[in-house]
């Protein structure tokens, strides 16, 4: 699956510590590879992210994404990263 990110995206993940960023660089290689892998903890998302999905990237940090299509390819397109506190408290 080909992988896109928003700017933002990419803004917040250069800005977390590098623990994150190598954690992050090693679950999206999983992800391009299969994204159902278990170690992802792939899943829906509901509420405010209603259609998004959400992996895994350590214990506490999540890339959110959803799934487009561009032509006959699905693309995953990155649009939120953060804690989980970050990302669902309102």
């Amino acid at each position: 699956m080909k992988v896109l990110y928003d700017p933002d995206f990419i803004s917040k993940v250069k800005k977390s510590n590098v623990l994150i960023r190598k954690s992050f660089r090693e679950k999206i290689s999983i992800f391009q590879n299969n994204p159902a892998d278990p170690v992802l903890n792939n899943h829906l998302l509901k509420r405010n992210y209603q259609g998004f999905r959400s992996i895994d990237i350590t214990s506490d940090w999540r890339a959110i994404y959803v799934e487009k299509m561009e032509g006959p390819n699905k693309v995953a397109y990155f649009i939120a990263f953060g804690t989980h506190d970050m990302l669902y408290s309102n």
